[in-house]
């Protein structure tokens, strides 16, 4: 399994800030199973060119959104394999309690928000998913609900060889500062339990996250107190806040990371970093 980051951020980078390493682009992942399956994990603006790096051999891609805010869909209309008629592009994501996914959706693809109609796209199948398991070529696919504002979902990739856990918008603190004590009852353990490798939510510092309890995201010593709950190998942090500049990125991880003193290997997620696993 070979994982790549296409977009890190949870929305777009504030203007003139130094993201030269980090990038801009907002939540995009590429999972390749080992036979030639294509995962995508989020739409935001990374999935962009993603699509454009996609070899023509490619005919079936599996798109998993987590859920449905802008910064993980922003892209999805400009995903070029969306509109070639021999490209099958299945998509996964949470339906609300009210509106199907479908519906939900095409609150984005369709005018004023967007020309194209949902419609109108040639090859896209929907997949409504919450809490279930499916299998995608040799990879085994968990989605769980996790915490976060409005229905919203994580993801495991199990392959024989090796498992990927994806939680890119995920609060499991929720304000309790000994929130891991009792790991079964943390929301997303079940997803993150043993993984090789964690993507997870990042987004503020400490102090940033005294003044954003509810709103759906991680403090970078969450990520790390979660990633040793879980027993996981390695983490990469992940959704970086668009406020935070390259230097700023690398501050934050590495004092989090001395305090924490973690038995497992941490990374700061950037566009273009590639994890082969198994």
């Amino acid at each position: 399994m070979k994982v790549t980051l296409w977009g890190v951020r949870g929305s777009l980078a504030s203007p003139g800030a130094d993201t030269a390493r980090y990038g801009g682009n907002t939540s995009c992942v590429e999972v390749r199973g080992d036979d030639g399956a294509v995962v995508i994990l989020d739409a935001g603006t990374g999935i962009r060119p993603l699509g454009r790096a996609l070899p023509p051999s490619v005919r079936r891609i599996d798109l998993l959104l987590t859920h449905l805010h802008m910064d993980h869909i922003q892209g999805l209309g400009f995903f070029a394999p969306l509109f070639e008629p021999q490209v099958e592009v299945h998509l996964w994501g949470p339906p609300s309690t009210t509106l199907g996914l479908r519906e939900r959706l095409m609150r984005y693809l369709s005018p004023p928000l967007f020309p194209v109609r949902l419609r109108d796209i040639p090859a896209l199948i929907l997949h409504e998913v919450s809490d279930d398991t499916f299998e995608l070529g040799e990879l085994r696919i968990s989605a769980a609900p996790v915490c976060h504002p409005g229905p919203t979902i994580g993801y495991r990739l199990a392959s024989p060889r090796a498992t990927l856990a994806y939680l890119p918008d995920h609060e499991p603190a929720l304000g309790a500062p000994d929130f891991c004590a009792a790991s079964a009852w943390t929301s997303g353990f079940a997803l993150a339990e043993g993984a090789d490798l964690l993507i997870h939510d990042a987004q503020y510092s400490a102090a940033e996250y005294a003044h954003h309890l509810g709103w759906g995201h991680s403090a970078i010593e969450h990520a790390l107190a979660f990633a040793a709950l879980a027993g996981v190998r390695h983490l990469v942090t992940f959704h970086h806040d668009p406020a935070h500049n390259d230097d700023e990125i690398d501050r934050l991880t590495a004092a989090a990371t001395s305090a924490a003193r973690p038995a497992f290997r941490v990374t700061a997620g950037a566009e273009g970093a590639a994890f082969g696993l198994g």
